[in-house]
C-alpha cells in the first residue's frame, strides 16, 4: 500500500517537473528531469521483487529424527565442499587454514564430508600450508566436537571477547582449551615461517621436502596436481577417528589455453570431486569465509532433502556475513540492505540470486537439466504466476517438510537430457535395449561432459558415491585427466554446465542460467550466522570490489545472457526477470546521477535553479514524495530488522560507488564490448588487521576511482562558498532562493561524507595527488562555465560605431 502510494505522489510530482519548465536554465531543467525519471524507473525495477518477502524456519530436530537417528547408519546425503584460492600473499594461508579446519570440524557425519581446496596460483606455499593443516586437524577436530565449541576455526574462537565458560560443565575444559590454544599458536608459527620463507622466490625454483622440483614453479605452465591429505590410510584424528576427506587441487595450465579464472577452477572441482567422491550436494566458500554455524550443512539439507520441495532447488544461498568491520561500518561492507532486505523479497518470488560464496548446491542443477515440472492445478492468478505460485503452500512445505529426503520416484536425475522426466522414460524404457543405442547415449553424453568414461558415469549416480570396484588409483588418474587443459573442448562446460563463463561475476550468470530454465533458491537464515568473512575496509580496496561486482554486470547486460531479451522460452517468473534486470543495470545509474550530484554547484555557481517557483500545491506534492521515501524506507526496515543506521550507510555508499566504481564499470564495458579491450581481476586482499584495531580503514591507497566523488565534493562546496557569498553581497532579497539550492548542494555533501573522512585518514591528510587532480579539474570546470556562460540570454545592443554614446 505504502509502496502503491509513493508511485502515484512519484507520478504526480514527475508530472509537474516535465510540464513546468524553467525558462532561463532550460539546459539545466531538462538534464535534471531526464535524470528523475531514470532514478524512478530504477527505484520501480527495485521494489518489484520486495513484494513478497519470506521468513524462512528450519527444525533440525525433524531432520534428525528422519535421517540421522541415534545409534543407526546416518542417512544424510554427502557433500563436497569447495574452497578456492590463488594468491596466498593476498590471501594468506592462515585465513585458508582456518576455514578447511572449519569445514572438517562441522557437525555432520564424517564419511559424508569431503573438502576440495582449489590452489589456481599453483603455489607450493598453499601446499604445505595445507599439509601442516591436515595434521592440525587431528588435534583440533576431536577438541571442537568434544565441547561443541562454536565457531570452530580457531583464529576465530580463541580472538572472541566472550565468556567461553558459559554452558561448559566438563570439568577438563578448561585444561583442553589452554592445551589446544598453545598448540594452535605454535600451528600459526609454523604457517608463518612457510610465509616467511616464500617471500624470496629461489632462482632454481621451488624444491619439495623429498628432493623433487615443485611441479607448479611455473604458474602458468604446469601439469595438474592433486594430493589426498585426509580421507584414506591414516585419516584418523588423535582419538582414533576418522576425519573427513582433505584434498589438495590445482589444475592444469598450459599456454595459450583458456582458463577462465574462478569460474573455470570452480569447473574443475565439481568434475574431480564427481570423480572422487560424488556427493550429490555441493557446497562453496570463498577462502575467507568459515563455517560460524557447525549445523549450517544440516540447515541447507532441511530444504534440498525435502520431498516436496527439494527436487525443484538448485541451490540454498546463505547470506554473507563478516568480521573485522568498523563499529560505524562506514563504506556499507556488511551489506545489510542487500543481504536483508532484497534477497529475502527475492525468496517469495523465485529465489534469492547467487552471491558466489556461501551456497549449498544441487548438483543436478550444475549439469544443465531442467526441474521435473510441477503437477498442474486449478490456474492462479495473476498476480500468483507473476510472483512463482502459491506462497502460502511454499512457505509451509519449507517448514513443516523441511527436513525429508528428496524422491526418487516422481524424478531421476541419473541421465544428463535436459529434462529430467524424460530422463527416468529413457533409463526405464527400451531406450538402451542394444548395443547401438547404449553406445550413441554414450557418445552424446561425452559430448555434453567431455571424454572420460568415468566421470559420465558419475552423472549417472542416482545418489551419488563412486563405484565399489573402482581402486583409488584409477580415480587419482582419471581426476588428472578431468583437470586437464583441453578436457572442457567442444563440450559444453562454461555454456550449459557448471558455472557460466564470460563475466567476472560469474555467480550471478550462473545462478540466473538455473533459473531460466525453471529451477527455484532458497535463501536460508539461520539466527546464528552459517557463515563468516572478511570485507575489505580500505576505501580503495572496498571501491575496487565495487568495481569488479558492477563491471561484470554490465558484462552480462551487453551480453547474449542479458535478462532483457535471454530466456523467454524458459521458466522464468517475471519478477524474477525484473530482479535480474536491475541487478545488470544497476551501474547505468552512474551517469544520471552523476551529472545529478554535479547539477547544485552549477546552479549555484550560475544562480539559476531547476526548479520554478513553485505554488503551494506544489509544495504539497515536494513534501508528499520525501514523506513516503521516509515511508518506505520505514517499512522496509520494519519487516527486515535493518536499523536506520545501516540503511543511511547504504543510501551514502550507493551515492559514493554510483559516481565512482560503477562510472568506471560502465565505460570499462563498453571498451569491452566495443573495442576488445579486456580488464585484469584484481584478487581482493583478505590480510589480516596485525597493525592494530582497524588499522587498515585508515590507510591510503591511490586509484582513479577517487578523483570523481572528490571533485564533486570540492565544486559542490565551492558552489556552496559562491552562493553565500553571492547572497551576501545581493541583499536580504536573494536568501530565499538560495536555501533550495543550499539543500540540494548539501544533500551531495552528505552522500559523500563517508568518502571525505576515507580521504582525510586518521591523520586528516589527504595525498597530494588526489588534490591536484581534484582541484584541477574543479577549476577547469569552473573556468570553462564562466567563460562559456550558456544560461545568460544573449542580448544584442546597438552598435556604438556608428550612433557614439547618444544611442
Amino acid at each position: 500500500m505504502v509502496i502503491m502510494l509513493r508511485l502515484v505522489i512519484l507520478c504526480i510530482f514527475l508530472h509537474y517537473r516535465i510540464t513546468n519548465p524553467v525558462p532561463n536554465a532550460y539546459a539545466l531543467w531538462l538534464v535534471s528531469v531526464i535524470c528523475e525519471i531514470w532514478f524512478a524507473i530504477s527505484w520501480i525495477l527495485d521494489q518489484f521483487p520486495k513484494w513478497l518477502p519470506v521468513n524462512r524456519e528450519t527444525y533440525l530436530d525433524r531432520l534428525a529424527l528422519r535421517y540421522d537417528r541415534e545409534g543407526e547408519p546416518s542417512q544424510l546425503a554427502a557433500v563436497d565442499i569447495f574452497v578456492s584460492t590463488v594468491d596466498p600473499l593476498k590471501e594468506p594461508p592462515l585465513v585458508t587454514a582456518n576455514t578447511v579446519l572449519s569445514i572438517l570440524a562441522v557437525d555432520y557425519p564424517v564419511d559424508k564430508v569431503s573438502c576440495y581446496v582449489s590452489d589456481d596460483g599453483a603455489a607450493m606455499l598453499t601446499f604445505e600450508a595445507l599439509a601442516e593443516t591436515s595434521e592440525f586437524a587431528r588435534k583440533w577436530v576431536p577438541f571442537s566436537k568434544k565441547y561443541s565449541i562454536e565457531p570452530r576455526a580457531p583464529e576465530w574462537y580463541f580472538t572472541q571477547k566472550i565468556d567461553y565458560l558459559k554452558d561448559k560443565v566438563h570439568p577438563s575444559f578448561v585444561k583442553d582449551r589452554r592445551a589446544m590454544k598453545r598448540e594452535y599458536e605454535e600451528f600459526k608459527v609454523r604457517i608463518n615461517g612457510l610465509v616467511a620463507k616464500a617471500q624470496k622466490i629461489p632462482e632454481e625454483g621451488w624444491v619439495m621436502q623429498d628432493g623433487t622440483p615443485w611441479p607448479g614453479n611455473n604458474t602458468r605452465d604446469h601439469p595438474g596436481m592433486i594430493q589426498v591429505f585426509l580421507g584414506q590410510s591414516g585419516g584418523l584424528d588423535t582419538e582414533g577417528n576418522e576425519l573427513p576427506r582433505l584434498v589438495y587441487v590445482s589444475r592444469e595450465k598450459r599456454p595459450g589455453f583458456q582458463h577462465h579464472k574462478k569460474a573455470g577452477a570452480m569447473n574443475a572441482l565439481v568434475r574431480v570431486s564427481a570423480v572422487l567422491t560424488n556427493g550429490p550436494f555441493l557446497l562453496n566458500l570463498d577462502c575467507d569465509h568459515y563455517i560460524n554455524n557447525s549445523k549450517a550443512l544440516r540447515e541447507a539439507m532441511c530444504f534440498m532433502m525435502d520431498p516436496n520441495l527439494g527436487k525443484h532447488v538448485c541451490y540454498v544461498q546463505f547470506p554473507q556475513r563478516f568480521d573485522g568491520i568498523d563499529r560505524n561500518d562506514r563504506y556499507a561492507n556488511r551489506n545489510t540492505v542487500f543481504f536483508d532486505i532484497n534477497l529475502r523479497g527475492l525468496d517469495g518470488i523465485q529465489g534469492p540470486v547467487y552471491v558466489g560464496t556461501g551456497c549449498v548446491f544441487n548438483r543436478t542443477a550444475l549439469y544443465g537439466y531442467e526441474p521435473p515440472l510441477k503437477p498442474k492445478h486449478k490456474k492462479p492468478g495473476l498476480l500468483s504466476s507473476l510472483c512463482g505460485g502459491n506462497r502460502k503452500k511454499s512457505s509451509k512445505s519449507s517448514k513443516k517438510g523441511s527436513d525429508k529426503k528428496k524422491s526418487s520416484k516422481n524424478v531421476d536425475p541419473t541421465v544428463p537430457i535436459f529434462s529430467l522426466e524424460d530422463i527416468e522414460e529413457g533409463v526405464e524404457g527400451t531406450g538402451f535395449d542394444d548395443e547401438k543405442s547404449l553406445l550413441m547415449s554414450q557418445m552424446s553424453l561425452e559430448k555434453r561432459f567431455g571424454q572420460s568414461a568415468v566421470f559420465v558415469a558419475s552423472t549417472l549416480m542416482e545418489n551419488g558415491g563412486v563405484p565399489q570396484s573402482a581402486t583409488p588409483e584409477t580415480l587419482l588418474k582419471e581426476a588428472i585427466h578431468v583437470i586437464s587443459c583441453g578436457y572442457e573442448d567442444k563440450s559444453e562446460w562454461g555454456t550449459e554446465i557448471g558455472w557460466i563463463y564470460g563475466s567476472v561475476t560469474e555467480d550471478i550468470l550462473t545462478g540466473f542460467k538455473m533459473h531460466a530454465r525453471g529451477w527455484r533458491s532458497i535463501y536460508c537464515m539461520p539466527k546464528r550466522p552459517a557463515f563468516k568473512g572478511s570485507a575489505p575496509i580500505n576505501l580503495s580496496d572496498r571501491l575496487n570490489q565495487v568495481l569488479r561486482w558492477a563491471l561484470g554486470s554490465v558484462e552480462i547486460l551487453f551480453s547474449r545472457h542479458c535478462p532483457i531479451w535471454y530466456g523467454y522460452g524458459g521458466r522464468l517468473k517475471w519478477l524474477e526477470r525484473f530482479a535480474y534486470v536491475n541487478t545488470t543495470i544497476y551501474p547505468v545509474t552512474a551517469i544520471p546521477l552523476l551529472m545529478y550530484c554535479t547539477l547544485p554547484a552549477v546552479c549555484l555557481l550560475t544562480n539559476k535553479f531547476i526548479i520554478p517557483q513553485i505554488s503551494n500545491l506544489a509544495s504539497i506534492w515536494f513534501i508528499s514524495l520525501f514523506l513516503s521515501i521516509f515511508a518506505t524506507g520505514i517499512l522496509e526496515m520494519r519487516w527486515s530488522g535493518v536499523g536506520i543506521d545501516e540503511w543511511w550507510r547504504n543510501e551514502q555508499f550507493w551515492v559514493i560507488g554510483g559516481v565512482s566504481s560503477h562510472l568506471f564499470a560502465v565505460f570499462q564495458g563498453l571498451l569491452k564490448v566495443l573495442a576488445g579491450i579486456d580488464t585484469n581481476f584484481t584478487v581482493t586482499s583478505k590480510a589480516s588487521d596485525e597493525d592494530g584495531d582497524f588499522a587498515e580503514l585508515y590507510m591510503f591507497k591511490w586509484t582513479t576511482l577517487l578523483i570523481p566523488p572528490t571533485t564533486l565534493l570540492i565544486i559542490n562546496l565551492v558552489g556552496v562558498v559562491a552562493g553565500i557569498s553571492y547572497a551576501i553581497n545581493s541583499g536580504y532579497q536573494s536568501w530565499g532562493p538560495l536555501f533550495g539550492k543550499l539543500f540540494f548542494a548539501f544533500w551531495v555533501i552528505i552522500h559523500l561524507y563517508p568518502f571525505l573522512k576515507g580521504l582525510m585518514g586518521r591523520q586528516n591528510r589527504t595525498p597530494t595527488i588526489v588534490v591536484v587532480w581534484s582541484i584541477l579539474l574543479a577549476s577547469i570546470f569552473s573556468l570553462l562555465w564562466v567563460r562559456i556562460d550558456p544560461f545568460t540570454t544573449r542580448v544584442t545592443g546597438p552598435d556604438v560605431e556608428e550612433c557614439g554614446i547618444n544611442c
